[in-house]
């Protein structure tokens, strides 16, 4: 049984292995940004930038399969701490793999560029589920700090992320994009010796697996994991020598298509065979609405380090008061924003609430999409000055960050939040599954869509960056109609868990 820190207040009036998880994600997001930032620009440059030459289609592709992918690994990842390792272990491990991913990457060869990839898919998909899940189990069931908790974690999140962005997006263009990711690795290095130092103050949280299993089913599992990584590692080799070559967009499509096909299959499979009644069945019509519109609008704001991130180095005039900003520090005005307007939002939602306006969680996620897709409507209008031949000025970008932040603000945590509520509590693990993977889908389509973006046409961005804008405003119109329905859906949510109509059973 672990051990709460319940009278615990070491860490600004939370409990101390807090300091621990925050400080530990703080540094994996650095690194795991400031690599993300650079990864479409190193992709395109030039062999004599050190870049590897890849199009605009193949790198977009490929960085569309990796954010997509590093979503969808948390999934096995979960299992395995719950069932395996523990998810301090998990972190552990997990942290080590993200580590030696960036140092490969920081190797300056190209046949060893897709194996760093793979490892800093691997280590997140073991670190990044189970870190959080962690800051949940530091508190008692009824303690009223768990919020305040995530807050600060996710302002961990943020600090993070700026710090990736600053270095590793300075050093790129200044030192070489192989000191760069080394920068990753030390960031990663530095998050893993904290962890290892204040481990203790973790109080057991997570130590040990959650489900027990019999040592016949342990060896069974690690054998079928040994076999799947195995044949990865062997897929690798044989690209790696040139015996095998994948078409990074075939396959991002192919790969878009199975994760939508995995979603639509786990979602009707407890839909239709999970005994649910009545009201559960119209609440998880309402949460479909969400997982729809949650795809769409992070194939729209994905385009941050695809082909934003592209506009930023090619079309933008970067010289400002006599400095030349560095293409990927666009990027973190995202966590500029975030930081700044976050208090902003927790508070609206409050007062919306306290007036009786709160609005559905349909609606807030509508609402969310059609204000990232006005960020688009702006690069439609910068991308026009682009095509004409002449540098953008920054505001432009910056002004796009801030309608995407401002939409992520309005859907993203609310999404969370509907999933948690929302799904039939017997579900509630899985349904969490099942939604990222609305990440993952959204991720793998943005970098398709990204690859759209033919630099020698410019006189087609404009109208590429007003489809995204157009179809995103139209779903998001759709899902607003429909939550006038839902919403009353939504409202069943409070009265089904209170009055507990049937007994929960455990789910594997």
């Amino acid at each position: 049984m672990n051990t709460k820190a319940s009278n615990d207040t070491s860490f600004f009036g939370h409990p101390g292995g807090l300091q621990t998880l925050f400080f530990t994600e703080m540094w994996e997001r650095m690194s795991y940004y400031g690599m993300r930032a650079l990864l479409v620009l190193f992709m395109t440059a030039s062999l004599q930038q050190e870049g590897l030459a890849f199009t605009v289609a193949s790198a977009t592709a490929i960085y569309g399969l990796y954010t997509g992918a590093v979503y969808f690994m948390g999934l096995p990842g979960g299992w395995i701490a719950d069932r395996l390792l523990g998810g301090q272990r998990a972190v552990w491990y997990g942290g080590i793999i993200i580590m030696c991913g960036h140092i490969v990457l920081a190797i300056p060869s190209h046949s060893t560029f897709f194996i760093g990839l793979i490892l800093v898919v691997l280590g997140t998909g073991l670190l990044k589920p189970n870190i959080s899940a962690m800051v949940g189990q530091l508190y008692e069931e009824e303690d009223s700090r768990r919020d305040g908790g995530y807050t600060l974690y996710y302002m961990g999140i943020n600090i993070g992320s700026l710090i990736g962005y600053g270095v590793c997006g300075w050093l790129a263009p200044n030192m070489g994009y192989h000191w760069a990711f080394g920068a990753a690795a030390v960031g990663m290095f530095i998050g893993l010796v904290q962890y290892r130092a204040t481990q203790p103050r973790l109080n057991g949280a997570s130590a040990e697996p959650s489900t027990n299993m019999s040592p016949k089913a342990r060896k069974r599992s690690w054998t079928i994991i040994g076999l799947l990584l195995g044949a990865l590692a062997t897929v690798t080799a044989l690209t790696s020598m040139g015996y095998l070559v994948i078409d990074a967009v075939a396959l991002a499509a192919y790969v878009a298509m199975a994760f939508t096909a995995t979603f639509v299959i786990y979602f009707s499979a407890i839909f239709f065979l999970g005994n649910l009644n009545s009201a559960e069945k119209k609440r998880m019509g309402a949460l479909l609405l969400i997982c729809i519109a949650s795809a769409c609008f992070w194939a729209g704001f994905e385009q941050a380090g695809s082909s934003l991130n592209l506009f930023a180095r090619d079309y933008t005039d970067r010289i400002v008061n006599g400095m030349e900003i560095p293409p990927a520090w666009f990027q973190s005005a995202n966590s500029i924003f975030i930081i700044l307007l976050s208090p902003f939002f927790a508070a609206l939602w409050v007062n919306l609430g306290k007036r009786m306006l709160d609005p559905s969680y349909g609606a807030k996620c509508a609402v969310g999409l059609i204000i990232m897709a006005s960020g688009f409507i702006v690069m439609f209008f910068a991308a026009q000055i682009a095509a004409s031949g002449l540098k953008v000025a920054p505001y432009w970008l910056v002004m796009t960050y801030f309608l995407h932040t401002v939409g992520e603000l309005c859907l993203s945590p609310v999404a969370l939040s509907a999933v948690s509520k929302l799904s039939p509590k017997r579900f509630a693990g899985q349904m969490m599954g099942v939604f990222v993977l609305t990440y993952s889908i959204g991720n793998v389509i943005a970098g398709l869509l990204a690859g759209s973006f033919d630099p020698s046409r410019l006189d087609e961005m404009p109208n590429l960056y007003l489809q995204i804008s157009l179809f995103s405003i139209a779903v998001g119109i759709v899902v607003l109609l429909l939550s006038l329905k839902t919403r009353y859906w939504e409202k069943l949510a409070e009265k089904d868990h209170n009055a507990e109509p049937h007994p929960v059973s455990q789910q594997g």
